[in-house]
């Protein structure tokens, strides 16, 4: 356990964060290895149909991953707050609401799959093997959301190695699989997506079965699992947004998906390899947003908002460095890395691919900007700001695909983000300043677990 409300700011902020950005590293590696395996032994066909798949994809695990980081940062408000019996309470409360939200949405999901891939613009040939490849995966979001919940409970007692170990395992277990079911035994994108299924199963035991056995404190008691309203209102409400804004944010990705689906299979490839390697610059940005959020939410719940002033500013300075060295890389090397992870030597895809890269890293010191403001109110009780800044993109990239894709075609797509991330960092930044120059008082907790 690690309490980030004592010591300083940017080393606990660096040491907390460096084992969330080698995780997540290993996952884009995972990401990245699948693209390549896919592409290597199936073909660009099938490659193009787990794309087409992608901002689906996002949406779904995306709102599991945002619930349950929300309610990892009620469980890091109380312990912030020294609150021993709220935390076991709050876990008590990931595992009733995580699992039922898992389950809930896999129904729903699966059961509305083919309607959801016609309206993506899915291509006739391609639309077979996309849903048998993403129906799999579905199947696995119980799978998804017990790692993701026992994740976030142990980040929000500051103990960021132990998912690191668990998702560097799972990330080679998934290579390994991956080369079995798909270049061994041949089963296609399906083998593809069961590789996936089962390492998150294994992660997501192993993670529980090590909370058993190191934080007993952790443990709920039959006791623990009456929910009161109280808590459960606590719970959904940060849950709730997060996820919320996760999938507004990937919705609006959706959206652009279903034009992308239109321009034809290379350009479909060449978007697919962009956004991988969007999502490998990207990362430190979700990463110190996932620390800011826990960050934050500990100190206010120990009430010290100065500490999140100092945590706010040093992130982002440690973010805009890293986008200076992501431009440069983009200027230099982007071909090369778009036929690294792809297997192609179409020029179309590299040439394509390589347009988004450059144009978007020009703005991703906004992004870095968005991601650490975002999950910093979020930390700190504002569930309104984040989400209304996730509408002004959803909203944005709809008037995107009205507007301007009729007649630019994807170069629509590429101008999006940047036109989107300039408008929706606005709120976040107006709302920070007011909110922290103001030092307010953090929230009292209604319930205690000594009442």
């Amino acid at each position: 356990m690690k309490d980030l409300t004592k010591g300083n700011p940017a080393r606990l902020i660096l040491a907390f964060a460096i084992p969330v950005m080698i995780g997540n590293l290993f996952q884009l590696f995972y990401n990245l290895a699948d693209t390549r395996i896919v592409g290597s032994f199936l073909g660009d066909a099938a490659l193009t149909a787990v794309g087409a798949t992608n901002s689906l994809n996002s949406l779904i695990v995306g709102f599991l991953t945002g619930l349950a980081n929300g309610f990892g940062l009620i469980t890091a408000r109380h312990y912030g707050a020294e609150d021993s019996g709220m935390v076991r309470k709050s876990v008590a409360a990931v595992i009733l609401l995580g699992g039922g939200m898992a389950v809930l949405l896999t129904l729903l999901s699966a059961g509305l799959l083919m309607p959801l891939l016609r309206m993506l613009n899915t291509p006739a040939e391609l639309i077979a093997q996309s849903a048998a490849y993403f129906r799999v995966i579905l199947y696995g979001l119980t799978a998804s959301m017990l790692y993701n919940g026992c994740a976030s409970v142990l980040r929000a007692v500051g103990d960021t190695v132990t998912p690191l170990v668990f998702l560097i395992l799972s990330t080679v277990l998934n290579v390994g699989l991956d080369l079995l079911f798909v270049c061994i035994l041949q089963s296609g994108v399906v083998g593809a997506a069961v590789a996936t299924v089962l390492a998150q199963v294994v992660s997501g035991l192993l993670c529980m079965l090590y909370i058993y056995r190191r934080y007993p404190m952790l443990l709920p008691a039959r006791a623990d699992f009456r929910l009161s309203l109280w808590m459960a209102g606590q719970m959904l409400s940060a849950g709730l947004s997060m996820g919320f804004m996760m999938s507004l944010v990937n919705f609006g990705s959706v959206i652009l998906q279903g034009v992308i689906n239109t321009f034809g299979q290379a350009t479909i490839l060449a978007h697919t390899a962009a956004r991988r390697l969007t999502e490998l610059f990207m990362l430190p940005f979700s990463v110190f947003g996932t620390t800011m959020a826990t960050f934050c939410s500990q100190n206010w719940g120990a009430k010290k908002p100065a500490r999140i002033r100092s945590g706010i500013w040093q992130s982002l300075m440690i973010s805009w460095i890293w986008c200076a060295l992501v431009i440069l890389v983009i200027y230099t090397a982007a071909p090369a890395l778009i036929r690294l992870i792809t297997g192609t030597s179409t020029p179309e895809v590299i040439g394509t691919a390589s347009l988004y890269l450059r144009i978007d890293g020009l703005l991703y010191f906004v992004t870095a900007g968005i991601c650490v403001l975002r999950n910093a109110l979020q930390g700190i009780g504002d569930m309104v700001t984040p989400i209304f800044s996730s509408l002004l993109e959803l909203f944005g990239k709809l008037a995107v695909v009205i507007f301007l894709t009729p007649h630019l075609a994807y170069m629509g797509v590429i101008l999006a983000e940047p036109i989107v991330w300039v408008i929706m960092v606005i709120p976040l930044i107006v709302v920070s300043i007011r909110r922290l120059r103001a030092v307010p008082a953090a929230p009292q907790m209604v319930e205690s677990s000594v009442r």
